[in-house]
């Protein structure tokens, strides 16, 4: 599938894949969107893309959405994991990690707390 017509171009750099998928999940409502930069402080992963639904059925939206965006884009991911669920769905895109959570989902595991030393990115 060829991304539309007058679409950005394709993020090459991690840190332009964190945006893109911050941007798609931000235009498709996602709450509190955030980027953690995790270069300096792990191997896992260059960044985690946080964000909440308001229910199950938005977070599934939110994560097909972002796969849609993906594949118009020419972008890769590794895996999808939790999308049935619709509570916690972790997007691998390898040196960029994104997770779509319930509302109390992510206030239970406080990613951003726990990565608390990792520098944050705004999202527009």
């Amino acid at each position: 599938m060829r991304a539309p017509k007058g679409a950005r171009a394709r993020p090459r750099s991690s840190r332009q894949k964190a945006l893109f998928a911050a941007s798609a999940l931000a235009a498709k409502k996602a709450q509190r969107p955030v980027i953690l930069d995790l270069r300096k402080l792990t191997l896992i992963a260059d960044y985690f893309v946080i964000c909440h639904g308001t229910s199950d059925v938005q977070v599934r939206a939110l994560a097909r959405e972002l796969e849609d965006q993906l594949e118009a884009h020419g972008l890769k991911r590794m895996s999808v994991q939790g999308m049935s669920e619709g509570r916690w769905v972790l997007v691998d895109l390898g040196d960029v990690m994104v997770h779509i959570l319930g509302k109390f989902e992510r206030g239970f595991y406080d990613l951003e707390r726990l990565w608390g030393d990792a520098p944050r990115i705004e999202v527009a």
